[in-house]
């Protein structure tokens, strides 16, 4: 009653100063919002960051369907294809290798997916795939490992793969993060068709889950001493299509980003065994418009810090901390690529209210991935056929 009551007095405040016009409204608009999500912030304008001044320039062309991105120190990039193939790019030129993965199902949303370097990269050349493996009527998600010579890599060797099986060529998040520990965090989705699966403790579906570089299980995973197995790996649970996931190493804290339905897509600080809702409780609905949940909030289960409704389909997510240098304007900001929208957004984690910015205009169309470089530069990685890398630098 005591929520009603502010919420009425709250509308008669602001029909109060119709009068003042065209303002009011947009505020009025802005606010509805606010109550309906129940936190956001409002999207600056373009203008408003970054500060400094930049320009782009153009790294890869002609990619096929490209899904992460990762550079290396001696200045190469390698860019996964859903196909199976990386395309390395260094001095200006590029060139195309098969990894012959083992099982590669490509269909879907389903192939090559996340590439990440080995924390000990520097010795080991060791470089890390996520990718859709099996067939029809019965694929999961599997970790791969690799060394990298030059110009092509070893033969990849399975560390890990997602004990539960689907049937469904859509929902395999993939994203991978190694954390401080060196041990290496990654998303699974929900299988689309298994929703319900994201709150079963024994199914990985909809999990993000942590393993040792080696596949072995880490002793301090929350759900270590389960009877079942299958929830050793579990890190955390309730989630549907986690495609973001970094290390805010500024405040020593994990954020991913997942996609909700027709609305409802979410950014998330994650702890280990916490239960993030999905399919209980979303502020999306079903694509048919169909009512998922009459949730929004449940006992024992997380809401998300940022809610996006309508949806803006974030896939890549990068953090740009307090050691890049070239924007100091973004530092605390995490960059992220949309699908729908088509735009990079910062979203601020410094001010407490996730002000978000419109950045970089010049990246544009559906947009896949986002990387910082060691120097604070941005690329990013668009969708598609005839996708494309694109770098930004300041001035």
């Amino acid at each position: 009653m005591l929520k009603m009551a502010w919420l009425s007095q709250l509308k008669i405040k602001l029909f109060s100063y119709s009068s003042k016009g065209l303002q009011c409204k947009q505020r009025l608009s802005q606010l509805a919002l606010f109550l309906f999500v129940g936190l956001f912030a409002s999207t600056a304008s373009a203008s408003t960051l970054p500060k400094e001044q930049y320009s782009t320039h153009t790294l890869a062309t002609q990619l096929n369907s490209p899904w992460s991105m990762v550079k290396l120190p001696n200045d190469t990039w390698l860019i996964t294809e859903r196909d199976g193939h990386v395309v390395i790019v260094k001095n200006n030129a590029q060139s195309r290798v098969n990894l012959n993965l083992e099982g590669l199902y490509v269909a879907g949303q389903g192939g090559l997916l996340d590439i990440v370097l080995s924390p000990n990269f520097n010795t080991t050349k060791e470089v890390i795939f996520t990718y859709a493996q099996g067939r029809a009527e019965s694929n999961r998600l599997v970790i791969a490992k690799a060394t990298f010579n030059g110009t092509g890599f070893s033969t990849p060797v399975i560390i890990y793969t997602v004990a539960t099986d689907k049937n469904t060529p859509q929902h395999y998040a993939g994203r991978a993060l190694f954390l401080p520990d060196n041990t290496l965090l990654f998303s699974t989705g929900d299988g689309f068709d298994f929703r319900e699966q994201a709150q079963v403790i024994t199914s990985q579906l909809g999990k993000l889950l942590r393993i040792n570089l080696d596949g072995t299980i880490p002793k301090d995973n929350p759900f270590i001493n389960h009877n079942n197995p299958n929830a050793h790996a579990v890190y955390s649970l309730g989630h549907r299509n986690p495609q973001g996931l970094v290390n805010d190493y500024d405040t020593e804290q994990i954020i991913s980003h997942e996609h909700g339905p027709a609305g409802g897509d979410e950014l998330n600080y994650l702890t280990p065994g916490t239960n993030y809702g999905w399919p209980v409780i979303t502020y999306g609905k079903d694509y048919s418009q169909a009512r998922i949940s009459p949730f929004t909030e449940y006992k024992g289960m997380q809401k998300p810090s940022v809610d996006w409704t309508p949806s803006i389909a974030p896939s890549g997510m990068a953090y740009y901390g307090s050691k890049h240098a070239a924007f100091p304007s973004l530092q605390q900001h995490v960059l992220i690529t949309t699908l729908v929208d088509k735009k990079l957004y910062s979203v601020n984690l410094a001010n407490g209210e996730f002000t978000q910015s419109h950045v970089f205009p010049e990246a544009t169309g559906r947009l896949r991935d986002v990387f910082v470089t060691a120097e604070g530069n941005v690329a990013v990685l668009t969708d598609g056929k005839e996708a494309k890398l694109m770098l930004v630098m300041p001035n």
